[in-house]
């Protein structure tokens, strides 16, 4: 099994997603990672899919999921043909004297802090997944008191149609 990331172009109705992501599960599929929004096109919105499949029924998926009336556009995004970044927010649990050692670690991610409280800190930090999950392992280390990460976003690299 191979990871895939998939930009699909869907109608921004009430149920697309649904049925997108409906289609996947039933073929037995894990959704590792799922991000939607609205494209410049304000009727339409881009799903940035990441799963893990086999390469034929990654090939059977995309020409069902083809066949869904409001699908327009599945492109699938390759590390070396596309840009992608993820966004994480992490609460932190920590002491005063900790604050200075967990800012520096912060700003070693390029990692900002969005807010200051008496026992915690909360961090933003943006980057592409295997950054993401090395700043959060790092930080595992101090307690993690809540996290929430975006998913993949994804382009294709340069002019596309």
């Amino acid at each position: 099994m191979a990871e895939y990331t998939l930009s699909i172009l869907v109608d921004n109705k009430p149920g697309v997603l649904t049925r997108v992501t409906g289609l996947i599960a039933r073929r037995g599929y894990n959704i590792e990672s799922l991000a939607v929004d609205k494209t410049e096109d304000p009727r339409l919105s881009r799903v940035t899919l990441v799963t893990t499949a086999e390469e034929v029924p990654l090939e059977q998926i995309k020409k069902q999921l083809h066949k869904l009336i409001n699908v327009h556009k599945i492109t699938e995004l390759t590390p070396e043909d596309s840009v992608d970044r993820e966004l994480a927010l992490f609460k932190i649990k920590v002491s005063v004297d900790q604050r200075p050692e967990l800012i520096k670690l912060a700003e070693m991610f390029k990692a900002q802090v969005i807010d200051v409280a008496t026992d915690t800190l909360t961090l933003e930090a943006t980057g592409d997944q295997p950054a993401i999950a090395r700043l959060e392992e790092l930080l595992r280390a101090y307690g993690i008191v809540e996290m929430a990460r975006s998913g993949k976003l994804a382009l294709p690299r340069g002019k596309h149609s």
